[in-house]
């Protein structure tokens, strides 16, 4: 394949990723869907400012969160150039109940990998739970649309603790 083809068809997939609507079940997590600004605050005074993309992939059975920092300042122990991908799915129930619930997956360049299953308590909140079964932590992950401001919280709960700690928050705008 040419170079030129290549890249043309490189565009227009990246363009159908883009514009491909929210199927059914991915309906309640439409407000995510596009990019926004970031202003995080984190751990020993960190703070740093980015942005983030949702959007739709694979033919809309995918929604992807890719971000991109802007800059960093915390101390020399934090990781200022933090990567992260979060997955979004759907996973039949059995055929007694065939529901398309809603799990996330997410990878970053420190080697965590985070499963999730998704509910979306009202129209403008999602929460990413990680199972409470599993050793070590369990994790949540909460994204909350104000008017225009998207809001977020990282947050940890250590076994047979009954609190919620924040690790990172963040809010910003839609581009």
């Amino acid at each position: 394949m040419k170079p030129f083809t290549a890249a043309l068809l490189l565009l227009s997939l990246t363009t159908h990723a883009q514009t491909t609507p929210a199927s059914a079940p991915f309906q309640p997590l439409a407000f995510l869907t596009g990019t926004w600004t970031a202003s995080a605050q984190g751990p020993s005074g960190t703070t740093a400012i980015g942005t983030y993309t949702f959007q739709f992939e694979l033919a809309g059975h995918i929604l992807a969160r890719h971000s991109a920092s802007a800059a960093c300042k915390g101390p020399a122990s934090f990781d200022c150039e933090h990567g992260d991908l979060l997955y979004i799915y759907t996973e039949t129930t059995p055929p007694a109940a065939p529901i398309q619930a809603l799990h996330a997956i997410y990878f970053d360049n420190e080697g965590h990998v985070i499963h999730y299953n998704v509910s979306t308590p009202d129209p403008t909140t999602a929460i990413f739970l990680s199972d409470a079964a599993q050793p070590g932590p369990q994790f949540r992950l909460i994204y909350q649309l104000k008017a225009s401001t998207m809001s977020g919280k990282f947050q940890m709960r250590m076994p047979n603790q009954p609190d919620w700690t924040s690790y990172l928050e963040w809010s910003g705008t839609k581009q």
